[in-house]
């Protein structure tokens, strides 16, 4: 089942501002975790063509 584009957008907007936050709180591990997070929500988007 493919995610609509809007959905994936929003996605990719809540998980942008999750990585932000870790960076600003110096996060360590979970910096990563959430631009692992960030670059598969993108990778989504690309292959589906948006």
């Amino acid at each position: 089942m493919m995610i609509s584009k809007e959905e994936l957008i929003r996605n990719i907007e809540e998980a942008r501002e999750r990585l932000n936050k870790s960076i600003d709180h110096d996060d360590g591990d979970v910096i990563y975790l959430r631009s692992v997070e960030l670059d598969k929500l993108i990778e989504q988007y690309i292959e589906a063509g948006y």
